[in-house]
């Protein structure tokens, strides 16, 4: 595997984000944003002839893509990584043995991320989840070790544009950031190389929301997660100051009245890199990726 650079720095509070995922866990379903990119992710599967026969869906349930998964690949048997136990009980209530999903299919096996994730996928799916890291390399170094030869990654995360509107409005007021900073997708595909995969495809949309009141947008906007930025205000906020920022907030109106929010979404997908041969020099290959190159209808010299 080639040498993967140190991690860039990444101004992220780990005990914020694990609150956030807690407070979600308790939300009945996974942010809508969510779903929706999962279903745009889904259609790139079109592309990809490879047939995953198992697939790893890392933070399976803020993913929402566990029906998507399941209706593209049916033979296919599905592992869903969860950051927290909390998730993970959201996880294997899915799929206990009185859900319908368990009666159409094998069982999802419900594993913690901090736990050994059962390796020989051909496929890791990593939908709206990146950008809540604070070591990219080092989970794509994972999602390497996951893999079996051939097998491909496919991911989507914030990108940097993610409620710019929202950022500049800070900025102006002179008030801390509310949001971490994003991760480039060019960034992301450089990552993916150094962690030894190959042949990374990175593309971005922009997709405009728009709400009705101030309120409805930051409760949209607390619904996807929360400020995990360490220079976030440090202390709870007034009423007076949230009645401020809601005043300062229809500044984003446009002519029909709604308050408009762009959020920029990265996708991307790359394969494992296979090892390269040398000449003169003795190449190890596990027999479990030596049956994948074989079966791989990608498989190469």
């Amino acid at each position: 595997m080639p040498e993967i650079p140190p991690s860039p720095a990444r101004r992220i509070d780990s005990a914020a984000v694990r609150a956030v995922l807690r407070r979600l866990a308790r939300q009945p379903a996974a942010p809508w944003l969510h779903q929706e990119v999962a279903r745009r992710m889904a259609q790139r599967l079109e592309l990809i002839r490879l047939q995953p026969q198992r697939i790893v869906d890392w933070w399976s349930f803020l993913g929402a893509s566990g029906e998507l998964l399941d209706k593209a690949y049916p033979k296919a048997r599905r592992v869903a990584v969860e950051p927290d136990t909390s998730l993970a009980e959201r996880s294997r209530r899915a799929h206990a043995w009185w859900s319908p999903q368990r009666w159409m299919r094998e069982a999802t096996q419900v594993v913690l991320e901090h736990d050994d994730v059962p390796g020989g996928a051909q496929l890791v799916w990593a939908n709206m989840m990146l950008h809540a890291q604070a070591d990219p390399p080092a989970l794509m170094a994972r999602w390497q070790q996951v893999l079996a030869a051939d097998g491909f990654v496919m991911l989507s995360c914030f990108g940097p544009d993610t409620v710019r509107e929202l950022r500049e409005l800070y900025q102006r007021l002179g008030w801390p950031p509310p949001t971490l900073a994003f991760v480039d997708m060019h960034d992301i595909g450089d990552m993916l190389v150094h962690a030894g995969f190959a042949d990374p495809v990175m593309d971005q949309e922009t997709l405009i929301l728009s709400w009705a009141t101030p309120q409805a947008l930051l409760a949209e906007l607390r619904a996807l997660g929360g400020n995990v930025s360490p220079d976030r205000f440090p202390g709870l906020r007034t009423p007076r100051w949230k009645a401020r920022l809601e005043n300062e907030l229809r500044s984003l109106s446009g002519p029909d009245g709604r308050l408009s929010m762009r959020f920029d979404i990265a996708y991307g997908h790359a394969f494992k890199a296979l090892p390269r041969v040398q000449r003169d020099q003795p190449t190890t290959v596990s027999l479990e990726d030596m049956r994948s190159l074989v079966r791989s209808p990608r498989g190469r010299p």
